[in-house]
């Protein structure tokens, strides 16, 4: 008989109640129904199947990507008193024999594998002889070919329903576009699966993006020392950069460390422990780490290479604010990244429509890096959402709109084109048409070929123009067909009318010129706006008064730190930031008042909560 969820919740992870949709999802699975889940980064995706499986009878099998990813799941698992195991090639042979004589003896709640080890003919034998609570598929966009991080070793759990019909499915995710999501649930015969989407915005997170120019090493120094003290990310495009990097962050006096590929297995665990226990303050790292990292108080991210794609980077910045706190990030781009990426993209061993996915991937970044209008929307665009605010306040464009001009007349062109010619053509058809004779497009009448001849743009231009019509929702990537553009119903009313603004801004980015952006933006120049925390944020880089909370505060974290060090795990492990936080604004003096607080509950008052109410009744006298 199933256990109560929300009894399961409170007594092993501390929590009163559910976030939200994660008591439906919990719910759904646990009635033995498959469902495919998208919730960004922070959402709670993990304790979607962790609940499930330990209230279900068997063993919930999770599919993870990333040995590490296993491990720091199976560490805050074992510290809240749940049975849990992996099996992968780090691990010895006695270790692993151990491991599966408590799995064939019904003791563990969990248990971790690599989709190379679930498609191990071994393994496969060993899941036919034990009671299975349900599959969990985490970072399940890894099964899609349209995905990022594409993983060929994924695409064998489209056996599981076959395999095991009767066995729930779930599969999370935090970054998908619709194409994605069609091709998860295909990819794993989940067509009866329920999809469940919460959005996919971090509201409490700023972007700022900004072409590179002599100033941007210093406007990262400016970032990072507003931030001393604090944990942040700072990705780079390759492992040169990365060491680079990490040595000049160094010598200007930060908390440091690298993280890529090419270090050995244990430097490159050493450096991430060191970075997860808050040894050090920055991790200077290639894509190579994070996926799935649970350090919730991670305050910044740095990118001063352009990322490969919009998942990408939305993954990465992410990170930040899991604890709901706010979080900044800050990515620079210019013609060098741009030529890096599509040299790597085309020397890749991908197939000819994977490559075309890869190039729209990154054109849609490119948008939103060049978007006229607030980033927020355009990004959460990409991803099928909707966002209704005309302006979200915390993203560069919002704080400071850039100079724009009518682009109207290049936007009918290129709608007209399509609507004439249909969408059997990509970017580079468009572009080449538009500045050719020798274009792929040869039906297009007089008309569209005048319309083109009398606006005066360079090949660059319509790339750039293309892109923003694309960030701003007028015309579609269609990635499961071939990545050919398809014009959308806001593309259509601008025949009807409706006026499209492009940039004004001459940001050359697929010419060789040494450096993007050369004239100053306006958004440079555009005084600091308080916030409504009373931080403050400059149009570029914010700025804040300070990095440190109230004196409560810093003793509650203090004393949040010491527990954790005595015991050996991480210190979100114990609690939360936010948590603390409003600790120390309503000051609770004993253990009904604390367990009001969110995310504290009877679990984490018996272990913690006189330690907690010591310090808050030393202030209070």
């Amino acid at each position: 008989m199933a256990l109560n969820p929300l009894t399961v919740l409170k007594q092993a992870f501390g929590f009163d109640s559910f976030r939200p949709l994660q008591g439906e999802v919990v719910n759904h699975v646990i009635d033995g129904n498959d469902a495919l889940v998208l919730m960004p980064t922070g959402g709670g995706k993990s304790m979607c199947y962790m609940v499930p499986s330990i209230c279900r009878d068997g063993v919930g099998i999770i599919v993870s990507p990333l040995i590490s990813l296993m491990q720091d799941q199976l560490d805050f698992l074992e510290f809240h008193g749940v049975e849990a195991a992996s099996l992968n090639s780090s691990m010895s042979l006695s270790d692993q024999n151990e491991v599966k004589e408590r799995l064939l003896a019904g003791e563990l709640d969990l248990l971790y594998v690599t989709p190379e080890r679930f498609s191990n003919a071994q393994f496969q034998k060993l899941l036919g002889e034990i009671d299975i609570a349900l599959f969990g598929i985490d970072e399940s966009h890894c099964v899609s070919q349209w995905g990022h991080d594409f993983r060929p070793d994924y695409r064998n759990l489209g056996l599981l329903k076959q395999k095991f019909p009767s066995v729930p499915v779930i599969a999370v995710t935090a970054t998908a576009d619709p194409e994605t999501v069609d091709d998860i649930l295909l990819s794993l015969d989940m067509a009866d699966a329920k999809v469940f989407k919460t959005s996919f915005d971090r509201p409490n997170i700023s972007y700022t993006i900004k072409p590179k120019s002599k100033k941007s090493k210093q406007e990262i120094i400016d970032f990072l020392t507003a931030r001393k003290g604090e944990s942040g990310i700072v990705y780079c495009i390759g492992r040169n950069t990365v060491e680079k990097t990490a040595q000049w962050l160094k010598d200007e006096g930060f908390t440091t460390l690298a993280y890529h590929a090419g270090m050995s297995d244990a430097d490159r665990y050493d450096n991430q422990q060191a970075f997860m226990d808050g040894q050090v303050d920055i991790l200077v790292a290639t894509v190579a780490f994070g996926m799935g990292i649970d350090k919730s108080d991670i305050r910044f991210i740095v990118h001063p290479d352009l990322p490969s794609s919009l998942e990408a980077w939305y993954q990465e910045t992410g990170r930040a604010g899991r604890d709901g706190l706010n979080a900044d990030t800050l990515t620079f781009y210019n013609a060098g990244d741009i030529s890096k990426r599509r040299r790597m993209i085309h020397k890749g061993n991908g197939s000819t429509s994977n490559k075309r996915t890869s190039y729209a991937k990154l054109d849609a970044m490119l948008g939103v890096c060049e978007t006229v209008s607030c980033r927020r929307k355009a990004v959460l665009s990409y991803f099928g959402e909707t966002y209704a605010a005309t302006s979200c306040a915390n993203c560069d464009i919002c704080k400071s709109p850039v100079q724009t001009r009518d682009g109207t007349a290049e936007a009918k062109a290129v709608v007209n084109l399509l609507n004439e010619v249909g969408d059997r053509y990509d970017a580079y058809d468009i572009v080449s048409y538009a500045c050719t004779s020798t274009s792929k497009i040869k039906t297009a009448s007089s008309a569209i070929r005048d319309a083109f001849n009398a606006i005066d743009a360079k090949g660059h231009e319509w790339s750039s123009y293309i892109r923003q019509m694309l960030s701003s929702g007028l015309l579609k990537v269609n990635l499961a067909n071939y990545g050919y553009i398809s014009v959308t119903e806001a593309g259509q009313a601008v025949l009807n009318g409706a006026a499209f603004e492009l940039n004004a801004e001459k940001v050359q980015i697929e010419t060789t010129v040494k450096k993007v952006g050369s004239k100053p933006s306006a958004r440079s120049a555009a005084p600091r706006k308080p916030r409504e925390d009373g931080d403050y944020v400059s149009s570029g880089t914010s700025r804040r008064k300070s990095s440190k909370g109230s004196p409560l505060l810093e003793a509650l974290r203090r004393e949040r730190n010491r527990l954790a060090r005595e015991m050996g795990v991480k210190k979100y492990y114990v609690i939360h930031d936010s948590a603390l936080k409003e600790m120390s604004e309503q000051r609770p003096r004993n253990g009904s008042e604390l367990i009001a607080i969110k995310g504290v509950g009877q679990a984490k008052i018996d272990r913690f909560g006189t330690a907690f109410l010591n310090v808050i009744e030393r202030y209070a006298a």
